[in-house]
C-alpha cells in the first residue's frame, strides 16, 4: 500500500490540540496586522499584502478545525485504550486501531510518540518513540493466530541499525516463534506478545489511578475459570475476608470469576 505524503495540516492534526490553536492565533495576527505593514515597493507583492487581511480569518479557521480534530483524535484514542481489558478485546479491534492502542500505551508511559503509518496491516515501522534521549522503533503486528516469525524481527533489526536508533520493539497480539525469540536475545530488541501487551496496559492504568484506589495489582498467567480471560490480583475491601488477596477476572464486572491466591 502506497503511503500518502503528509501535509502541514496532517502534522497539525497529529499534534496536541493546542498546537492548532497557537498556529491559528499566530497566522491571524501575522496576516491581519503584521505582514500588510511591511514596506514594499514591488506592485505585485504589495497587491498580495493588501489581500492578506482577508485571508487571515480563513487560515485561522482552518487551524482551529485542525485543533478540534486533534482534540477529538486524542479523546478517541484515550477511549480506545481505556476500553481494553484483556487479549480478547484487543483481538477484536482492527490493525489500525491496534497501532493507535500501542501508541497510546507508550504515550501514557511518558514517551514522545510519532505515528508514522507503516503503510498498511503489514507495513514497516509504525511508531517512533523517544524518551530520555533514546529513540526506539516500534513495529505492530496485529496477528490473531499466526506467530510472528524471525523474518519480521530480523528486518526491524536492520532498520534499527540503518537509522541509528537505540533499539526496536515488535508488539504482537499473538505470539512469537522460538526462532524469533532466539534472534532477539542479546540484541537491542524487545518482543512483546499478547500477554505482555495486556500486562503493559494494566500497569499503565494502575499508575494513573489516584493513590489508594488501585484495584489491579498484578496480571496473572492463569485464565478465568468462567470466561478464559486473564486473571488479576485484587484485594477484598469488605466482608469477612477484607484485606486478603484473590485472583479476579480482568473483565469484572462483566465476569465475576475468581480463584484463590496462594502467594
Amino acid at each position: 500500500m502506497a503511503r500518502r505524503s503528509k501535509s502541514l495540516l496532517d502534522d497539525v492534526i497529529a499534534a496536541p490540540w493546542w498546537v492548532g490553536v497557537i498556529l491559528a492565533v499566530i497566522s491571524y495576527i501575522g496576516l491581519k496586522f503584521l505582514l500588510p505593514i511591511i514596506p514594499n515597493q514591488n506592485p505585485l507583492l504589495k497587491g498580495i499584502q493588501m489581500a492578506l487581511p482577508q485571508l487571515a480569518p480563513i487560515l485561522a479557521l482552518v487551524f482551529l478545525i485542525c485543533a478540534a480534530l486533534a482534540a477529538f483524535n486524542s479523546w478517541r484514542k484515550g477511549s480506545l485504550f481505556d476500553r481494553q481489558t484483556d487479549i480478547s478485546s484487543i483481538r477484536l479491534i482492527d490493525w489500525r486501531k491496534f497501532e493507535e492502542l500501542v501508541a497510546e500505551a507508550y504515550r501514557r508511559k511518558g514517551f514522545h510518540v510519532t505515528e508514522t503509518g507503516g503503510g498498511g496491516a503489514d507495513g514497516g515501522v509504525d511508531l517512533v518513540i523517544k524518551k530520555d534521549g533514546k529513540m526506539l522503533l516500534v513495529q505492530c503486528k496485529h496477528w490473531r493466530v499466526d506467530q510472528v516469525g524471525v523474518k519480521i524481527v530480523r528486518e526491524l533489526y536492520g532498520v534499527v541499525a540503518a537509522q541509528g536508533a537505540t533499539g526496536g520493539i515488535v508488539i504482537s497480539s499473538g505470539r512469537f516463534t522460538q526462532e524469533a525469540k532466539d534472534f532477539a536475545a542479546g540484541k537491542q530488541l524487545e518482543l512483546v506478545d499478547g500477554s505482555g501487551l495486556v500486562r503493559m496496559i494494566t500497569e499503565v492504568k494502575n499508575t494513573q489511578k489516584p493513590e489508594g484506589k488501585k484495584v489491579v495489582e498484578q496480571l496473572g498467567d492463569d485464565k478465568c475459570p468462567l470466561c478464559g480471560s486473564h486473571m488479576v490480583l485484587r484485594e477484598a475491601k469488605k466482608g469477612p475476608n477484607a484485606g486478603s488477596k484473590f485472583w479476579g477476572c480482568s473483565t469484572y464486572p462483566k465476569c465475576k470469576g475468581t480463584k484463590t491466591y496462594s502467594g
